[in-house]
């Protein structure tokens, strides 16, 4: 019986991948058009949609406000006894419905368009109301539901759900949306609480990988390879921070032929590279790693020694240091 619900459950994932399958390779301009509609309103996102489409929009309005697009979820019955107060001109409606008949979305759409508001519609219904009322159309048509009688919305309510996360990452590319935003919006969040703590508390200080600035290649290279991180600190006799060498350094040393184990590290090295201060919160590293395209930083106290390294795992919590602990300890 164990072997029979195991089958039968891959089964199910089977069929809802393929109605993902079948959405994403008919993604095609409307998707970009809706995507250049959210991301250029100065409006908000109104999500609606009734029963399980309703509980599909109530999770892509939440993943929209959270990744940087303002949303909220509109019931249709709720809207059509005065909640359509809270639509403004500009916003644009993201109304999901499988079969695109759903009377209580249809019947608030002429209003919503009359208060100004755009209509994107997720419908597998392509001739339907819903579509004809539409200003842009995403198709969430799937194959089949994974429902082994073909009535209970699943493959269907995946696909809209899974479309409505395409959006939001998009729209989260397209809004430069970074870390230190997902923060201001999740200030409960783990992610949040961690990228409020400091540098110090995040930070690598023993076995940091280091050398000093007079090592040759050969020695940096061993102290790179051993430390784990992509990286070697290479300091000057006092402990200031001398350079960085990485293994993009290495790489782009390789691809030039210039690869001399023998010569100084000082002439491969990122000489007075950028630093991060122990006071530093979690959140300003990451979005100077982002801006700069680096994974690792070293931390350097005012007199510019090194104190530590930080990695963009440790900054995720993804790192050697647990965040549990350093909550508890």
């Amino acid at each position: 019986m164990e072997e029979k619900w195991i089958a039968r459950g891959r089964e199910v994932l089977d069929v809802e991948g393929e109605g993902l399958r079948s959405v994403r390779d008919r993604l095609g301009p409307a998707f970009a058009a809706a995507v250049a509609r959210l991301a250029g309103s100065r409006g908000r996102a109104v999500v609606t949609g009734i029963g399980k489409s309703g509980l599909v929009g109530r999770k892509i309005a939440a993943t929209l406000s959270s990744t940087g697009t303002p949303a909220f979820f509109l019931h249709p019955v709720e809207g059509a006894h005065g909640d359509l107060g809270a639509v403004s001109q500009g916003d644009t409606v993201l109304a999901i419905s499988h079969s695109g008949r759903s009377r209580e979305v249809n019947d608030i759409l002429p209003a919503l368009r009359g208060l100004g508001a755009a209509i994107v519609a997720m419908t597998a219904g392509l001739d339907s109301p819903l579509a004809a009322l539409a200003d842009i159309l995403l198709d969430t048509t799937v194959p089949r539901e994974a429902c082994p009688l073909g009535l209970a919305p699943t493959s269907s309510t995946t696909a809209a759900l899974a479309l409505g996360d395409a959006l939001a990452v998009c729209l989260m590319e397209a809004k430069n949306f970074t870390p230190s935003d997902f923060r201001r919006n999740h200030p409960g969040g783990a992610l949040g609480e961690r990228l409020r703590l400091s540098v110090a508390q995040v930070m690598r200080s023993g076995g940091i990988p280091a050398a000093g600035a007079a090592a040759d290649l050969k020695e940096a290279l061993a102290v790179l390879n051993a430390g784990g991180l992509g990286a070697v600190i290479l300091l000057h006799p006092d402990g200031t921070v001398a350079g960085i060498l990485t293994d993009g350094d290495i790489r782009r040393c390789v691809c030039r032929g210039s690869l001399d184990p023998a010569s100084p590290a000082r002439e491969v090295m990122t000489k007075n590279p950028r630093l991060a201060r122990p006071d530093h919160s979690a959140a300003e590293v990451m979005d100077i790693m982002e801006r700069n395209m680096i994974t690792v930083l070293p931390v350097a106290d005012e007199d510019l020694k090194l104190v530590g390294i930080v990695h963009m795992h440790d900054l995720l919590g993804k790192g050697q240091i647990s965040f549990a602990r350093l909550r508890n300890g």
